[in-house]
């Protein structure tokens, strides 16, 4: 299990998590990623990438420890980044582009004009099937992944800077400064509303129903979707909180969160006893402004995904026969498509630097 986290220096962290009777976060390598900070990080079962004001996609082979490439579609910050499964990855910019890539060749299958403005949040639903978008326009969109088109456009009142499907993809939730709106996907109604004082920066799903919710204060808090009553609210760091990620490992819930001031630190949380504060597991001080935050979990160790988007390990066999593939004609345009290999780069692989590496260099060099 490897903690990655982006931050303003340019530089992804990553920390390997090792669960016992007293959890440990290591450091195990850095590596700067990007000329420019880190706007976004995403994982799958083996890749982690990287976004960056910097206009790239960097990709990292977590398995063989080694950079892989980049990818260069978007012109404008990376603002958003999520895989589906194993197989397929969606990237949002400034640009205003929605981009699917094909993650066995790494080429982009469609670049969808999706928004007038700035893309700034994307959300698959579970099935694939979907995905929804928000940004600078004021409108969310749902797209149609098996057609590879617009599906229904919904008119805001002021932009929304995140959007989210719950794990079961019965709901989503939109945030809007410091509100959240609660939608059922059966009649795209709002159910709810959950306001907060401060912006709201980052939310997760802990379960269907349990939202977990930071901003621009110390504080994390969980809300039920359902009553939108805040459950439980405790002060988590000294500083504002960037993001938060969730994953369950053997019945173990687990939520891990990144802060201004440096910090990553790893939560249990009791569902049985959700209005109990949760217990501290460990904690890391990178001494970085960090700025984005996923949980790489190899697969090997048989870990579980709690991700609101993630595919879980049964689904990963299907992923080939997904209903993205098999529609792959409606992804593919024959006439961009060289012209969007050109703007792939895959530079030669390096490996991603221990964190001790170069003092060692030094002392070789000294003695």
């Amino acid at each position: 299990m490897e903690l990655v986290a982006g931050c303003y220096e340019q530089v992804l962290f990553g920390f390997a998590a090792r669960p016992s009777e007293s959890w440990t976060a290591v450091p195990d390598f850095t590596h700067h990623a990007h000329s420019a900070s880190l706007s976004a990080v995403a994982v799958n079962n083996r890749y982690v990438v990287t976004g960056s004001r910097d206009e790239t996609i960097q990709i990292y082979d977590m398995k063989k420890k080694i950079e892989h490439g980049a990818l260069l579609q978007h012109n404008g910050t990376i603002t958003c980044l999520e895989f589906y499964g194993t197989a397929h990855l969606l990237s949002g910019a400034e640009d205003g582009l929605i981009c699917i890539w094909n993650t066995k060749r790494w080429e982009c299958l469609k670049s969808i004009r999706a928004h007038k403005g700035h893309v700034t949040s994307l959300s698959i639903h579970p099935s694939g099937k979907l995905a929804l978008s928000v940004g600078t326009d004021k409108t969310l969109r749902t797209w149609n992944l098996v057609e590879g088109r617009s599906a229904f456009i919904k008119n805001l009142k002021q932009n929304a800077h995140i959007i989210k499907w719950s794990p079961d993809g019965e709901r989503y939730v939109t945030v809007i400064t410091n509100k959240v709106d609660i939608y059922k996907l059966e009649t795209a109604s709002i159910t709810g509303t959950i306001t907060t004082e401060k912006r709201i920066s980052s939310l997760r799903f802990i379960t269907d129903s349990i939202l977990a919710i930071a901003g621009d204060d110390e504080m994390i808090r969980f809300y039920s979707c359902d009553s939108q009553k805040c459950l439980c609210e405790f002060k988590a760091h000294e500083n504002r909180i960037k993001d938060i990620y969730s994953f369950e490992r053997e019945g173990q819930h687990v939520i891990v969160t990144a802060s201004s001031d440096g910090y990553i630190k790893m939560w249990n949380v009791d569902l049985n006893k959700i209005k109990d504060v949760p217990s501290l597991l460990c904690e890391v001080n990178t001494k970085a402004r960090l700025t984005c935050l996923a949980v790489w979990l190899d697969q090997a160790s048989e870990t579980k995904e709690n991700s609101d988007t993630a595919a879980t390990s049964s689904q990963a066999n299907e992923d080939e026969k997904s209903s993205i593939v098999r529609k792959k004609v409606c992804w593919t345009d024959n006439v961009d498509k060289i012209e969007k290999r050109k703007r792939k780069i895959t530079p030669e692989k390096q490996k991603l630097e221990a964190p001790l590496q170069k003092k060692k260099k030094k002392r070789n060099s000294s003695a």
